[in-house]
């Protein structure tokens, strides 16, 4: 297939989506309210390799397909009753985080042109931080009635556990990048040949 082929393009969202089920409904660690699961490792990976639109495209499908009651949540969890689980807000993050590490992996890409394990961990730490946690403790105050501090508190057991896991993701998404650079190079437009003289 063309690196720009609209069918590759599926592919490799049904495949990311797949691999983001695959890691929720692995056994997870019960730890309070929501389970300790390789969810976000894979959300990263998702945007880290896929740029943002595919990335946002392949979550939003595979939440997609659990809300409409696929068992693909954690511990084989489905359906439209999943969104008021303690665990929806971490949920609801996942294509915008997929959405933004995407974007900031295809701009390194752009600036940069090679790829360092340690800028692309920063961008997975930062995303998990910045907006799957925050989501994630707004769901708990909302769905578990838990005030700021308590949610913050539940929340924080994860930071650890997510910081490896962006570490790991910023190692697997360089090393797949130099295997298949073409994944977030820019979509180049055909140019006629010149005459020959």
């Amino acid at each position: 297939m063309r690196p720009d082929s609209p069918a590759r393009d599926l592919g490799l969202i049904a495949v990311f989506a797949a691999l983001i089920a695959a890691a929720s409904v692995a056994p997870g660690v019960p730890v309070g309210p929501v389970p300790i699961t390789l969810q976000t490792l894979a959300v990263m990976l998702t945007g880290l390799v896929l740029g943002p639109l595919r990335g946002l495209a392949a979550t939003a499908l595979y939440v997609g397909v659990g809300l409409a009651g696929l068992p693909v949540f954690a511990g084989g969890a489905a359906g439209l009753g999943t969104l008021v689980k303690p665990s929806a807000g971490y949920l609801l993050s996942f294509p915008l985080a997929a959405l933004v590490a995407g974007a900031l992996a295809k701009f390194v890409r752009a600036r940069w042109n090679r790829w360092v394990p340690a800028t692309l961990t920063g961008i997975a730490a930062f995303v998990s931080l910045a907006i799957i946690h925050p989501l994630g403790i707004i769901g708990l105050m909302v769905n578990a009635k838990l005030s700021l501090t308590r949610a913050f508190a539940v929340d924080l057991v994860f930071v650890p556990g997510d910081l490896a896991k962006a570490l790991l993701a910023g190692v697997i998404a360089a090393t797949v990048h130099r295997a298949f650079p073409a994944l977030l190079a820019p979509r180049l437009v055909p140019v006629e040949a010149e005459p020959l003289r």
